[in-house]
């Protein structure tokens, strides 16, 4: 387990969306975008799952995952590889779907990633 630094948690809070790859265990990689990519603590990112059945399926099968945030006014990225743990109730999911209905989305899941490995670029 990796912890953020101070410089990647900027980069993730202030880079605008995340791009995060994942891949089945024959090889089928996906890569998609998510607005909901946050720092939940210091060895923790987080994302809804609002409509990504792709991914889903590809984290059901390998619990894997990197992800990138780029903020291209500073040029300053940050990349993320970790494990997987879908979560579909408790109190972090509810509160994370109740911000989410208010944007009239629904939540299906919430990711959330162990920091395996963290790089600022």
């Amino acid at each position: 387990m990796a912890k953020l630094t101070e410089e990647a948690k900027k980069i993730i809070a202030e880079g605008g969306p995340a791009l995060v790859a994942t891949s089945s265990m024959n090889g089928k990689s996906n890569v998609s975008i998510k607005g909901s990519f946050r720092v939940l603590d210091d060895e923790h990112v987080v994302f809804v799952d609002i409509a990504s059945p792709r991914t889903m399926a590809n984290l059901k099968e390998n619990p894997q995952l990197s992800a990138l945030v780029f903020d291209p006014n500073t040029g300053k990225g940050c990349r993320v590889w970790g494990k997987v743990k879908i979560v579909d109730k408790g109190e972090l999911f509810d509160s994370m779907a109740a911000e989410f209905a208010q944007k009239k989305m629904k939540a299906q899941h919430l990711v959330m990633v162990t920091v395996g490995e963290v790089e600022v670029f």
